[in-house]
């Protein structure tokens, strides 16, 4: 008897994007801005997707609800970290003024 086992795209597991998102918050901690750290909620977001409702779904429709959410995110967060309208960072004191 062969035994016929089914493969599982690699874009389709959630732990991959688990791991993705996990990446990226990383990065977000390297380089701060809160760029990274968009997409790290989208990739997060996505794999909780894929766990809760364990659909098999393409890769194209995987990176649209990706984009989506990333976008979300980052407007979500724009909207919480930015500075209130006509307001300014001034720095007075430099490190590098010896």
């Amino acid at each position: 008897m062969i035994e016929v086992v089914e493969t599982v795209p690699l874009w389709a597991l959630w732990w991959v994007w688990i791991a993705a998102a996990l990446l990226l918050a990383m990065i977000e901690i390297v380089l701060p801005g809160f760029l990274f750290l968009g997409f790290a909620i989208g990739a997060a977001l996505v794999g909780l997707v894929l766990i809760f409702a364990p659909l098999l779904l393409g890769l194209p429709l995987l990176l649209v609800i990706f984009a989506a959410l990333s976008l979300i995110a980052w407007l979500a967060l724009r909207r919480i970290f930015s500075f209130r309208h006509g307001q300014v960072r001034r720095v007075h004191n430099d490190v590098n003024d010896g």
